[in-house]
């Protein structure tokens, strides 16, 4: 799934591509995508609206037109694609805008998971669904030892499952946990209330610093945006633990482990991350 790093490095391609750009139309081959509005109506409420800007919060990509903010999330596979007229549509695309210079923004999911919202602007982003049950940004004034200690009190959930809470600080992701726990030096499965204030420290300081890292190099992966674009994630080369199962630990020499957390493949090392 993509995280924050991902989405924030479609954010910037897309702006580069279709800020200022005049939408002619809007084609849509699978209805359940859209959200909280009939599918006709999205489709005439955003014709003939300027993309102004985009944005990001947590994992979602804000389109800023006109009038509306329209929120796009890629869930599991959602990839966009800037293509021209001529171009030959590919599989598994299932909404297609329509600029009035004749290009095409092409929204594309092969398991079909990625939604749409469409909001006029005159509302408060924050109180509508999905946002108003967002957490904080990782990169926000919010987000302290404080604001974190506050929220481990009386948790028994495993960290690693808590800092997936998109509720708690949103943005984060299976492969960003994972790295921000190594570097901490805290395992996956301590009960979050446990954690010390040194460890909590920790937590949020390699938080911002992976995500800084991996913003800078432009994610992990970028399956959420087509390379031809001149778009490339080089972070793959800084994990330490993440998919390394069997590899050993570039501090210790340990061997790396993968266990379950919560449903999630979770990747670690049993001496710099040891089991309270």
């Amino acid at each position: 799934m993509p995280e924050l790093p991902e989405v924030e490095t479609v954010k910037e391609a897309l702006n580069e591509k279709i800020k200022g750009l005049k939408i002619k139309s809007f084609e849509l081959y699978y209805e359940p995508m859209i959200k909280g509005i009939s599918p006709q109506l999205f489709k005439e409420k955003i014709q003939n609206q300027t993309v102004q800007s985009l944005s990001r919060r947590g994992k979602y990509l804000i389109f800023h037109l006109d009038d509306y903010y329209l929120l796009s999330h890629l869930r599991m596979e959602g990839k966009y694609f800037y293509e021209g007229p001529d171009s030959e549509l590919a599989p598994h695309v299932h909404a297609i805008f329509n600029f009035f210079n004749n290009d095409q923004l092409w929204y594309q999911d092969v398991r079909k998971f990625g939604t749409f919202h469409l909001y006029e602007k005159t509302v408060n982003l924050e109180e509508m669904p999905p946002f108003q049950v967002l957490g904080v940004e990782p990169f926000s004034e919010q987000f302290t030892d404080s604001y974190v200690k506050e929220r481990l009190q009386n948790k028994r959930k495993p960290i690693k499952s808590l800092l997936l809470d998109q509720t708690m600080v949103c943005g984060l992701g299976n492969i960003y946990v994972d790295e921000v726990l190594f570097r901490a030096k805290v395992h996956p499965l301590t009960q979050s209330f446990k954690l010390t204030e040194q460890e909590i420290k920790d937590v949020v300081k390699y938080t911002v610093e992976v995500l800084d890292c991996a913003i800078k190099l432009k994610g992990t992966t970028i399956r959420t945006f087509s390379s031809q674009h001149g778009v490339s994630g080089t972070f793959q080369n800084e994990l330490r633990v993440h998919q390394r199962k069997d590899e050993t630990c570039y501090e210790c020499k340990t061997v790396i482990e993968k266990i379950k957390v919560g449903g999630r493949g979770t990747y670690y090392c049993k001496l710099c991350q040891p089991q309270k």
